[in-house]
């Protein structure tokens, strides 16, 4: 397969960049800055280079053209203020969403977070940023066009992997190593029947590829 993620240097986009690129898929980018791209190859992923906050919906197609898979792994980061949450959090995933329509490729899966809600109420930096990916979600479901999974991990640790987890519509609050979500978005980047789900992540009983077979109905 060849799949394209938005936010390719991200902790989580590259550690997927390496378990996809080790399994043979071909594996695309997208990165802000050019000096993240060395990062990106040695990862396994070909870096491209593209500000999903000033580019246009075509010059995004462009880059989708050819995928079997889209993954938006994007965000703001903790240190950006509410502004960025709105043109990263939710813009940058609308945009990446409606690319992902005009290029026809069907297969897209979000990296949400647990608590994302376009009705959350609050002024901090934090509810901006669940009201923000909250949106992106909506928008994300009402696009016929997508066979999209939505997977809204728990609090991320830099802990390593488990391979061990509970991927459910709703788990609970609790933390899931960084290195077990990408292993989770690997198994459901090549698994279109939980297209139309929304799933929540944490660490649990059941190995990854069990659990993902669970939703899927199989």
């Amino acid at each position: 397969m060849r799949i394209v993620i938005a936010g390719g240097h991200g902790q989580i986009a590259l550690r997927l960049e390496r378990l996809l690129a080790a399994r043979g898929d071909e594996v695309a980018g997208i990165i802000r800055k050019a000096e993240q791209a060395d990062d990106l190859r040695e990862a396994g992923a070909e870096p491209v280079v593209l500000d999903l906050e000033s580019a246009s919906v075509d010059e995004v197609a462009e880059r989708l053209r050819g995928a079997e898979a889209a993954v938006f792994a994007a965000g703001a980061g903790p240190g950006s203020g509410a502004t960025r949450k709105d043109t990263v959090d939710k813009a940058a995933a609308v945009l990446f969403a409606d690319a992902a329509v005009k290029a026809g490729v069907r297969r897209f899966v979000v990296v949400s977070s647990m608590g994302a809600d376009p009705g959350h109420e609050g002024d901090e930096i934090f509810d901006v940023y669940l009201r923000a990916k909250g949106e992106a979600d909506a928008y994300v479901r009402g696009l016929n066009a997508l066979d999209w999974t939505i997977l809204r991990p728990g609090q991320l640790t830099d802990d390593a992997g488990t391979g061990l987890v509970r991927l459910e519509a709703r788990t609970g609050r609790g933390p899931i190593p960084r290195d077990d979500v990408a292993a989770v978005l690997a198994e459901l980047v090549d698994t279109s029947a939980t297209a139309g789900l929304t799933l929540e992540l944490i660490s649990g009983p059941a190995p990854v590829s069990v659990a993902v077979k669970s939703v899927a109905g199989n």
